[in-house]
Order: structure tokens, then C-alpha cells, then sequence
């Protein structure tokens, strides 16, 4: 593949690709999916199925203490002066955010203005990775977010580039209360819904819980190894 093919996320050569590997097998390529199980007992839906919308809020908040997550809660109206705390907690004065109608929506452009702001642009993506690696925060929203593991999930598409959660030393996570589930079993029919109905889903969907941490070593664990030392989630009530 071509470092152009790379840059442009084209598959080359694809279909040649695929054909050698079935002939390596001795059989000929499977064009049909494999059905779906449909199986008797599925005890992944049964977890935290009953709880309210609060109470997910309240498990969301839990989990964020054991994975190191600082929590903001605010009101949709109080959402910038919540955002402004948090980045004058991490002493920003850099920040890059994803190319995202939400932070016009929920009135954020306003707080954004009084920092050096860096957009995702993905025209430039050379640019926008080396404004990310270094920004003192990055910004985005979650798609879903999923209560058990305190985990927002992104899906990274033009505009929306998953450097821009991973490269700067602090995180912020803008979390609208709407997008709470219980767990990944709801994030992944969520997924199939959108394929089904037809709608463009991003090839890169991005789980993160947390800032980066490791225990690789000697089973002590080290926050910040290769990913953001520091996370906020600011959740806010957009109902």
C-alpha cells in the first residue's frame, strides 16, 4: 500500500489480495456473511437493564474513580463555565477539538475563543496531529457512553480525528446525558441500528476509559505511559 493509499484510508489491491489468500487456503473466497446466533439465554442484556437514566449517571461516576477519571456534572445552560473549570485545571492555554457542530450547539464556542483552539482538519492531517501532540487539551464529545466501564466511545470520520483524544497530555470528554447506556452489549447494537438503517458509521469507533495507564511492569501501575496523563468527563443533562 502507498503511503498516498494510507493517508487517503483506500484499501489497495484489495480484491487481488483477498482471492490470493482463499487459493493459500485451497478453497474459494466466502462471498455470503455468516449468520448471526440467535442464542437462548443472553445474560449480557441483563446488566444494570433496569436502572434509570440517574442511576446510570450514578454508575458512570463510580467507575470513574476507579479508572482515575476526574467528573463534572452540569445543566446544559452551565455546560461553558463548566468546561472553562476544567480547562483552567489542567492550566490550558493550547487546545485542539474536533470539527464538531456540538460545540456550537451546546454553546461552547464562546469559552473555546479565550484559548489558541486548533481544529481537526482533515485536509491536513500532518498539521493536525502535530497541533494535537502539541495541545495542552484535547476536546470531543461521546457518541455513546457506556456506564459499567466509565468508557466513552467516538467515532472518529472527516472532521473528527482520534489524535485529538490520544496526543494531548490532558482529555476532555463532553458526555450529554442522552448518550448513557448501560454497557458495550448497548454501544454495539447501537452500531448495527445505524448500519442498518443505512447510515455512515466511522470504520475507527475508539473505546476509551480514562487516561492511558499501563501495569505491564512488574504489575504496578503507571498512569499517562502513552496517552493522556489526565481525564475530565463533564456530563451534561441535554434532555
Amino acid at each position: 500500500m502507498s503511503t498516498q493509499d494510507e493517508l487517503n484510508g483506500r484499501i489497495a489491491n484489495r480484491e487481488q489480495f483477498l482471492e490470493r489468500l482463499a487459493k493459500s487456503f485451497g478453497r474459494d473466497r466466502i462471498m455470503e456473511k455468516p449468520a448471526r446466533p440467535n442464542r437462548e439465554y443472553k445474560p449480557q442484556w441483563e446488566v444494570f437493564s433496569g436502572l434509570t437514566s440517574d442511576e446510570l449517571v450514578e454508575v458512570l461516576k463510580n467507575q470513574c474513580l476507579l479508572v482515575y477519571t476526574e467528573v463534572i456534572e452540569t445543566e446544559k445552560a452551565e455546560l461553558g463555565a463548566a468546561l472553562k473549570e476544567a480547562l483552567d485545571q489542567n492550566d490550558c492555554k493550547s487546545i485542539v477539538t474536533w470539527k464538531d457542530p456540538r460545540f456550537a450547539e451546546f454553546g461552547l464556542n464562546g469559552v473555546l475563543g479565550q484559548y489558541k483552539v486548533s481544529e481537526w482538519n482533515s485536509e491536513d492531517r500532518i498539521g493536525s496531529i502535530a497541533a494535537a501532540e502539541q495541545a495542552d487539551v484535547g476536546i470531543t464529545f461521546s457518541d455513546i457512553t457506556l456506564a459499567e466501564s466509565a468508557t466513552v466511545v467516538l467515532f472518529s470520520s472527516e472532521g473528527k480525528g482520534r489524535s485529538v483524544s490520544l496526543l494531548p497530555r490532558n482529555y476532555i470528554a463532553v458526555i450529554p446525558k442522552s448518550t448513557i447506556v448501560p454497557r458495550i452489549t448497548q454501544a454495539a447494537a447501537e452500531i448495527d441500528r445505524r448500519i442498518a438503517a443505512g447510515e455512515s458509521v466511522a470504520s475507527c469507533v475508539n473505546f476509551i476509559s480514562g487516561p492511558s495507564n499501563s501495569a505491564d511492569i512488574e504489575m504496578s501501575l503507571v498512569v499517562g505511559v502513552h496517552g493522556p496523563v489526565h481525564a475530565t468527563y463533564i456530563i451534561v443533562a441535554d434532555a
